[in-house]
Order: structure tokens, then sequence, then C-alpha cells
């Protein structure tokens, strides 16, 4: 791994901080324990790493943005520990957007598709569904606020899972919008995922917002078939508007569940009218809260994205914010009453395929960007913001490509709580394709 990241990420730019010295250390003692019969489990020795903005001890986590350059933890989040106690092997840290906003700082690296180096690589998490998909690392932890997760696993092409709000602690996390934050896993196939899942899920008394549930059996029910399991489809939400060879893709994806089993039944979402606007008034003047100690202080450090999002949060009244938390809720419990219908629902994931992007569009104002991201994925955020405002699960998983050799991607979503269903109808359709076997050339970047 760390030979690779050498070899590639200087093209790809995926990493904010490798800790190479740490990583052989870490190795070579799971490596003993191993060896002397005191295995800790399929994660013991596995090389992964992490969003910069998951706090690790004594590695600086910059959260993409210049007014963290210097910050170095004393404490790993609980993520982090978790991970740590499952012998896991840190490779170091992941490039991301500025704040998990959707524009990079222009001081920071922006990660690179490795399809196509010239195709958006997803929003915040990207070095995570970058590394994860160059098999820079075997797996990631990323976020998701408003598709982050989902959208760069989607771009390139990899499983991404948007746990439950509240299944993973977000304790030692640098917020985005604190009522919107979710921490999960990125790999390659959804048994790596579910795995991840598995061993970073559960209570936390450092975080108040964490539930209190059974630990999730993710990677136990994974082999579980689909017989009987009911996938619910809206097809005008799903499909209109969604670029043509996505929408086959999901189509067919579909086609292959029902062969194994799965009744496809038609479902109806809510209204998503207002879903833009009320996920971005929550959004933004949760990320101003967040940044208070920074913005405006230190408003010269930030990149023009940022400047431009923190303006329009300080810009939100508390009584626009009552009127948005209320239309949430509304639209959240109209979600959730749909989902009680199925077992899960299927829909793009709204990152795929990838759209042809620059470092200027990246790291410039949020208009410049939010219009070029419109022209070409003009509904990304209905197949994203739904579920973050909800708070239910998500998996996405890749699906097919394009003529351009771009990834596709199916979304799957379900009620509360509802990880190990997720993966298990996500394996059923992985079992029977071969899309997650492919993997870009990385030689020809």
């Amino acid at each position: 791994m760390l030979d690779r990241i050498a070899k590639h990420d200087p093209i790809l730019e995926s990493y904010a901080t490798v800790t190479h010295d740490q990583a052989l250390a870490d190795a070579r003692a799971a490596e003993r324990e191993i060896a002397a019969g005191r295995y800790r489990g399929p994660l013991h020795g596995v090389p992964l790493a992490l969003k910069d903005l998951i706090c690790t001890k004594g590695v600086r986590t910059m959260g993409g943005s210049l007014v963290h350059k210097a910050f170095v933890p004393s404490f790993d989040a609980t993520v982090a520990s978790k991970l740590r106690s499952a012998g896991a092997v840190m490779l170091g840290k992941l490039n991301l957007t500025e704040a998990a906003s959707a524009g990079y700082s222009p001081t920071f690296g922006v990660p690179r598709n490795p399809w196509n180096i010239d195709y958006w690589p997803g929003l915040s998490s990207s070095g995570s569904g970058v590394a994860t998909a160059a098999g820079l690392c075997f797996g990631s932890l990323g976020t998701d606020t408003g598709g982050s997760i989902r959208f760069p696993s989607a771009a390139n092409g990899v499983v991404g899972l948007k746990p439950t709000y509240g299944r993973v602690s977000r304790y030692g996390v640098l917020p985005f919008a604190e009522s919107l934050d979710h921490v999960g896993p990125m790999a390659r196939t959804v048994g790596d995922v579910a795995i991840l899942c598995d061993a970073i899920a559960g209570r936390d008394p450092n975080d108040p917002t964490s539930v209190d549930a059974p630990p999730p059996t993710a990677f136990r029910d994974l082999t579980q078939d689909t017989r009987g399991v009911r996938i619910g489809i809206d097809r005008k939400y799903a499909l209109d508007g969604v670029d043509a060879g996505d929408a086959a893709a999901l189509e067919e994806a579909l086609r292959v569940l029902a062969s194994h089993g799965a009744q496809i039944v038609d479902v109806r979402m809510p209204d998503l009218s207002a879903l833009l606007d009320t996920w971005r008034t929550i959004a933004t003047a949760e990320m101003a809260q967040s940044q208070a100690a920074t913005y405006p202080s230190h408003a010269s450090e930030y990149g023009p994205y940022m400047r431009d999002f923190l303006a329009d949060g300080a810009r939100v009244t508390p009584a626009h914010l009552a009127q948005a938390r209320k239309k949430g809720s509304q639209l959240s419990a109209q979600f959730a009453a749909m989902l009680d219908s199925v077992d899960a629902m299927a829909c793009p994931a709204g990152g795929a395929p990838a759209w042809r992007v620059t470092r200027a569009i990246q790291t410039g104002p949020a208009a410049e960007l939010h219009q070029a991201w419109g022209a070409a994925a003009p509904r990304a955020m209905d197949f994203a913001a739904p579920m973050d405002l909800a708070g239910t699960p998500t998996i996405c998983l890749p699906s097919g490509f394009s003529p351009g050799g771009l990834p596709y991607s199916i979304q799957l979503a379900g009620r509360q709580l509802s990880e190990p269903m997720l993966c298990r109808i996500a394996n059923t359709y992985e079992q029977a394709t071969s899309w997650h076997g492919r993997h870009p050339d990385l030689d020809t970047l």
C-alpha cells in the first residue's frame, strides 16, 4: 500500500498525510500478535485510511481548511479508536473538500478520479473514494451530510454505506452540520463495508446523539437470501432527468434482484419541491455555528466556496432556521412512512456517472461550482438529502459503466437501523454481477 501511494498519489492527490513509519510499526505489531495467536478479528492488520476531519492522536487533522492546518489532536475520535482496537493499520489521512462542504480550499490537494483524472471525484469524502477505488487503502471512512459518502463512492465505483444517524459516534469528528452529519465506511466490496460498519457502530457516552441499540450484524447476516424481500421503486423519482445509462443500470439491477426472489413494488416519494432550500438552510446555519470560532475572524483563511457558504449561513435567521427544521421533520416523517412499507427503496446514488470538472471550478466561488454541477447532474441532491434529513441508512454500489468507462451506481435506502438488510440485498446483487471486480488502470494515468 505504501509503495502504491508513493507511486500513484502524486497524481491522484487522495492523501493529505501519509503516516508511513507509524503504519509500518502497526503492521509489525499486528504480525506479531497474529503469529502469537492473539487474532483480534477481520480487520487485524488491514491497512485503512481516514478522512482528514476524523481526529487522530498525534497526527494532524486539518479538515481541508487552512484554519486547521496546524491542528494536532491529543486524542483519537471514537471511530479511529475502534479501528485501532480492531487491529487495523492506519495508512494516513485523506483529502476532502474544505470543512466537508462542496468546494476545496486552494491550499490543499484536490483528489482526482482514478477512472479519468479530468472527471469529478465526488464531494467531501473524495479522497476516501479515490484512495479506495485506486487500491491505495483496503477501506476508508468518510462522512455524509448531503451525499458525501455516496457521491464519491458512486463517482469512483466503490461501495459506500451511510449508517443511521447516531448509529456511529461523531465524537472527535470535526462537524459540518451536527444534525445531519453521519460517519460511515467505504470499500471495494459489500462484505468489507459490512465488516467496517460492525466495527465502528455502537453507543458512545461521548456523543449524546449516538443511538443506544444492539450492535449491527451486517457481516453475519450478509449471505442470507433475498427471497420475499420487498424493494420499492418510484420510477418518476428515480428515473426522470437521470443519465440514461445510469437509469438503465438501475432497472437492470432490479431485474437481477427480482431473479433472486426479491419483490419489486411501486412506492411514492413525498413532494421534494422544498427539499434543497430546507437542507441548505439547515446545513449553512449549522456550518456557521460549527465554524464560529474562526469565522468571520479568520475569513481570509477560507477558500472562496467556504466564504460564500458561511456568509449564507450567517444570514439565516432563527425564525428561518426553525421553519426549515419543521419542514425537514415533516419531509422526514413522510419519507420514513414510505420506507416502512418496504425492506428497501432503490434509486440512483446521485454521483454517477462523474462529470468533467476543473480544479478552478472546484476551488472557486460557490456560484460557479453549483452552476457546473447543476448542469451536469441537476438531480443529484434529490438522491442524497432526503436520507440525511431523515437520518435513515443507505448503501450504494457499482452497477455498470458508461460508454466512456465511468462507473454507474445503485443506491438502496432503508428504515432506521436496517444496515444489515441493506448489506444483505446489496451483497446479493454484487455476487450476481461482476462490476465490483473491475478496477481502474493506474498505469495509464
